[in-house]
Order: C-alpha cells, then sequence, then structure tokens
C-alpha cells in the first residue's frame, strides 16, 4: 500500500520474539497459579501483578497498553475471585 512502511524481519528476529512471548506466557501462567495457590493478601498478590508487568515491559518495551488489554483483565478476575471482591 502506498505510504505504508514495510519491515521485513529476520529469522533470528522472530525467533528473539518467539523466546520473549513464550517466557511472558510462562510467567504469566505461574504468577496466576501463585497467586491462587498461595496465602496472600491482597497488597501482596497486587505486588505479583505489578513484578510481571515490570518485567513485561522489560521484555516488550512501549507495549503497557497490550499488557493492559490482555494480562490485566485475567490478573483482576482472578484476584476479585480470590478475595471475594465481586
Amino acid at each position: 500500500m502506498e505510504g505504508e512502511i514495510s519491515k521485513h524481519y529476520s529469522e533470528a528476529e522472530i525467533r528473539d520474539e518467539d523466546k520473549r512471548i513464550r517466557h511472558l506466557r510462562r510467567l504469566v501462567d505461574f504468577s496466576l497459579a501463585f497467586i491462587a495457590q498461595t496465602p496472600l493478601t491482597p497488597e501482596e498478590a497486587q505486588r505479583v501483578v505489578h513484578g510481571v508487568r515490570q518485567k513485561a515491559m522489560e521484555l516488550f518495551p512501549g507495549k503497557e497498553e497490550t499488557f493492559d488489554l490482555v494480562y490485566t483483565p485475567r490478573f483482576r478476575r482472578l484476584i476479585a475471585e480470590k478475595f471475594r471482591l465481586l
């Protein structure tokens, strides 16, 4: 398309991004399980979420909005259920 900037990614860049995505997914899954299964206060659970978000920003700088759209609702739902905040 006219005026559209096209970037071709190398195999190494694609592999690196796939690796970072897998790492973040494992971290999120582990953190959700940790929050669900560990006796934490709501504040401690929020600190876990904050730590995951910080790591996500290290892995994907400038993608705060994506994290907030994809992962924050999952964490909120779990915390609301665990601490009966519904």
